[in-house]
């Protein structure tokens, strides 16, 4: 069968918010009790690691060329579904972030069980997450910014890789490798358009992580590209480093660093 999805005609970030519903939505989160408890959490964790050096895993088919004993003892951010790599490899990332309202239902059996730390979009409660203390919910913006503090609100900027990198600034980590981040998808369609995979998935790490039948959005690879860019400019405003640490793959527009020169292995 053709890996290509079959596209629908919607388009959209998040099918949970309507066209006039932002704001609405955001007071309905500031009076949760749950929103007040996921601040108080990620206050806790800026600049907890400062001055350390973290890896975030992405999910790209690059990501099973990766040698894991060189993540021992590096912090890892592992993101979506990182969690179907689990039974080719003994790596465990330290936390998992995961934000689009697709994952968070598909995924949502393995959100609700792992002790992980995971920090997800506030929607995983409507997802059918349950809220619980390993669990920070983030509330998203659509203003185009960088989070340099994620207890408030983050952008996602087009992927959740931009989320990530905005959690481990909060945290303050000083150098941050991406891996696994191929920039390159075979699918093609309008950007962000809501698609239904047909057969294998061939843009991921494992041919399930979109499983046959599943819907997905398709990337906006040009505003994943302006996030990072915003992102790089941040981090060396403040003295830090972005590098891309991914075998092959297509993202150009950061610095590229082998993963073993990255963690001085």
């Amino acid at each position: 069968m053709s890996s290509n999805p079959i596209l629908h005609s919607r388009s959209t970030l998040n099918p949970y918010l309507s066209a006039g519903g932002i704001v609405w939505s955001r007071l309905r989160w500031d009076l949760d009790f749950r929103s007040w408890v996921s601040r108080a959490r990620l206050k806790k964790e800026r600049d907890r690691y400062h001055d350390r050096i973290a890896v975030i895993v992405c999910n790209g088919p690059s990501l099973l060329n990766t040698d894991w004993s060189l993540l021992n003892g590096i912090h890892t951010f592992g993101l979506n579904k990182i969690n179907l790599l689990f039974d080719q490899a003994t790596f465990r990332p330290s936390c998992i972030v995961a934000v689009n309202p697709f994952v968070l239902e598909q995924n949502r059996e393995f959100f609700n069980s792992t002790e992980i730390p995971l920090f997800l979009d506030s929607h995983a409660l409507r997802a059918g997450i349950g809220f619980r203390k390993n669990i920070s919910l983030l509330h998203r913006t659509s203003i185009e910014k960088f989070a340099r503090d994620c207890s408030i609100s983050v952008n996602w900027g087009g992927t959740v890789t931009y989320v990530a990198m905005q959690l481990a600034f909060h945290m303050g980590f000083s150098d941050v490798a991406l891996i696994g981040c191929d920039h390159d998808f075979v699918a093609k369609g309008p950007a962000n358009s809501v698609a239904r995979r047909e057969g294998e998935d061939r843009d991921h790490f494992h041919p399930d992580y979109f499983a046959d039948g599943q819907e997905w959005q398709l990337p906006d690879l040009d505003l994943s590209e302006a996030s990072y860019k915003r992102a790089a400019t941040v981090y060396r405003a403040f003295g830090r480093r972005l590098v891309n640490a991914t075998e092959g793959g297509r993202l150009e527009i950061l610095p590229r660093l082998s993963l073993q020169e990255f963690v001085g292995r």
